[in-house]
């Protein structure tokens, strides 16, 4: 009798055990992965992220807080610009029944390029906004395109190529960024 309770007495230990090392085990390799980055932190945004911010409130405040895709007219339209221009208009019509929450929006200045300016009448879509090359000068470079959020901050940029194909994908990931930040957000 003594020996079948001894039996059992180990067994119920080594089930303690097991038990204990399926629940506290897990915790600590957790603990030691992110104290030594034995791991790749991931991103799931595809654009570059401005850190810290642009605050784009001296342009936008006016405006109804939308999720914006913008871009500044250079006062020579090359073929990044147009690029550009062609990327923000795809990227708004394809986000179909989403695209009331978003605007594609170009910033324009005195020194823009009027050519460039009047091919924007291919983009019905696409909006723009007159202001002071010097309201500009210091905020953004105008060979990226930039998401910014509905608090009017430039939060992530997208650099565009003169290649038309490398902009095609670039509006795919401008695309994936935006469908997902007006999934997660509820303003816009």
């Amino acid at each position: 009798m003594r020996d079948t309770e001894s039996k059992n007495n180990i067994a119920s230990k080594k089930t303690l055990l097991i038990m204990i090392a399926v629940f506290v085990l897990p915790v600590i390799m957790a603990k030691l992965a992110l104290e030594n980055d034995w791991f790749n932190k991931a991103a799931t945004n595809k654009g570059h992220l401005l850190s810290p911010t642009v605050s784009m409130a001296a342009l936008l405040d006016t405006k109804t807080p939308k999720w914006r895709l913008m871009y500044i007219m250079p006062s020579q339209c090359n073929a990044v610009c147009e690029n550009a221009l062609f990327s923000i208009n795809q990227v708004w019509l394809a986000l179909g029944k989403e695209s009331d929450r978003a605007q594609a929006l170009v910033i324009t200045t005195e020194k823009s390029d009027k050519t460039a300016l009047r091919s924007l009448a291919d983009y019905p879509n696409v909006e723009t906004l007159s202001v002071a090359s010097t309201v500009v000068k210091d905020l953004l470079t105008s060979d990226s395109v930039y998401v910014v959020d509905t608090q009017n901050n430039a939060m992530l940029f997208y650099q565009i190529n003169q290649s038309r194909d490398s902009a095609v994908m670039e509006s795919r990931n401008m695309l994936a960024d935006i469908r997902k930040l007006l999934k997660l957000s509820r303003i816009g």
